[in-house]
């Protein structure tokens, strides 16, 4: 696809928050959350020139390797929100995305993403086949207040979950969707801690592929401040989430 003629290299993009996207307290789902950044930079992307169908003609997609959020409120049902993103950096295979999530003038939501470049035929990371010179770079802009980490995991581990990788959880990389990890964790955690809006950041690591009929385990172990999950499969860590409250 051709650049769009309405191509900037900061994207913003309005959303109207359905009943369908939140939990019973008509809080946005993190879940939900994290859909929306997903589809607004996939939108950036198409109008840029680098989307997943203009890969695809080199074998090429764009995959999530990191993710911060830093949660000021969750939005709720019925207002309307938008959402702003802008590239850092990219270079090679790999691109870091900011985002940032405003109701009105108030910033409610900030996040930063790790992206790499996958041949979805080799499943292996590649530099960028496509050009990208006309994405202006802002290395000095940041979405949060903290960059994305790699995880410690810890030694001490329960098993809380057991589950094999369906048909529903795929995306069109034909593997489980990023957004899948989170909710399989998060369906984990007290109902009433998610819906008290006390979460104030939440990170994850992407660490390993799963795909249909793959069985996984979700593990956790828990400190004061954080809750730290991951999902395994073959007793390798594919996944790993922090939630910080």
């Amino acid at each position: 696809m051709p650049i769009s003629k309405d191509f900037t290299s900061i994207l913003t993009k309005d959303w109207e928050i359905n009943f369908l996207q939140c939990y019973p307290n008509l809080l946005l789902k993190y879940t939900e959350l994290c859909n929306i950044l997903q589809l607004t930079a996939a939108r950036h992307s198409e109008v840029g020139g680098i989307s997943f169908s203009d890969m695809q003609e080199f074998h090429q997609a764009w995959v999530l390797s990191r993710m911060r959020v830093e949660i000021t409120r969750m939005p709720k049902w019925k207002e309307k929100v938008t959402v702003k993103t802008w590239i850092q950096s990219l270079e090679n295979s790999r691109s870091i995305r900011c985002l940032e999530l405003y109701v009105g003038d108030e910033k409610v939501v900030g996040c930063e993403t790790f992206w790499a470049v996958l041949n979805t035929q080799t499943r292996r990371p590649e530099a960028l086949a496509l050009p990208h010179e006309h994405f202006e770079k802002y290395p000095n802009n940041r979405a949060t207040s903290k960059s994305f980490t790699k995880i410690e995991i810890g030694e001490e581990r329960i098993t809380v979950a057991e589950r094999k990788v369906l048909l529903s959880d795929l995306d069109i990389v034909n593997h489980a969707n990023n957004v899948k990890y989170l909710e399989w964790c998060l369906d984990d955690v007290d109902s009433k801690l998610i819906m008290s809006g006390k979460l104030k950041a939440f990170e994850m690591n992407f660490l390993k592929e799963v795909g249909l009929n793959d069985t996984i385990s979700i593990e956790k172990n828990t400190s004061e401040q954080e809750l730290i999950y991951t999902v395994n499969k073959d007793l390798k860590t594919c996944f790993v989430l922090s939630l910080e409250f």
